[in-house]
This record gives structure tokens, sequence and C-alpha cells, in this order.
């Protein structure tokens, strides 16, 4: 039970940690108009994504309750149980991927706009 604090306690630190430095308004690349809309609506496409997920987490979690309290076998409720684990898991795989994937376009786009603005304007078409 300590264990489960702790390091509920600890993944709510590290997030916030991320999230405090998630809009850095000293960022260069921010500093027009259009790279902060990109950026926004990249945020809101995250923040959909992200919002689904988790509503259909929600959904698979309800199933799981319901299929723990209903008056079916055990083996049935436990079937269930395994398959809905299977779709978390494979869901926080997938995100996990998509994270990553983020992170790269995102890192290949800075080094395109500091590459444009340092004048190899054929870096600039990304």
């Amino acid at each position: 039970m300590r264990g489960t604090v702790l390091f509920c306690l600890g993944t709510a630190m590290m997030l916030l940690s991320a999230a405090a430095h998630a809009d850095d308004p000293r960022d260069p690349t921010m500093r027009n108009a259009d790279a902060r809309a990109r950026d926004s609506e990249q945020t809101r496409q995250l923040n959909v994504q992200a919002g689904s997920e988790v509503q259909s987490r929600g959904l698979r979690y309800e199933v799981r309750q319901r299929v723990m309290t209903a008056d079916a076998g055990y083996a049935a409720d436990q079937a269930q149980y395994d398959a809905a684990s299977r779709d978390h898991d494979r869901d926080m795989d997938r995100y996990a991927r998509d994270r990553a994937q983020y992170e790269r376009q995102m890192a290949d786009w800075r080094r395109a706009v500091a590459a444009c603005r340092a004048g190899y304007y054929d870096a600039c078409a990304n």
C-alpha cells in the first residue's frame, strides 16, 4: 500500500514538472503567431486524443466493475477482465508510440526552424 502511494506521488510529481515546462514563454521557436497557432493546434489534437482514450478507459473500467459484480460465472468474468486488461495494455503501448512519434516530429520541426533561421532557406519549406 505504501509503495503504491509513493509510486503515485512520484508519478504525479514527474507529470507536474513536465507540465511546468510545456509552455515556456522564452522559447524562441514560439515567437511568431503562426508557430504558436501550429503548436496550439497540435496540443488541441493531443488533448482530444487523450480525452478519447480516457473516456474509453473509463468505459472499460465500468465494464470491469459490472463484470466483477455480476452473477455470471468466475471464468466468464475473468475472461472479460483479461480482454479489457489486454485492451488497456495495447492502448498504453499505442499512446507511448504516438507520443514518441510526436516528440520526434517536433524535434525535426524545431531543427528545420533553426536551420531556416540560420539561413538554410531550403529547410523553410517544412
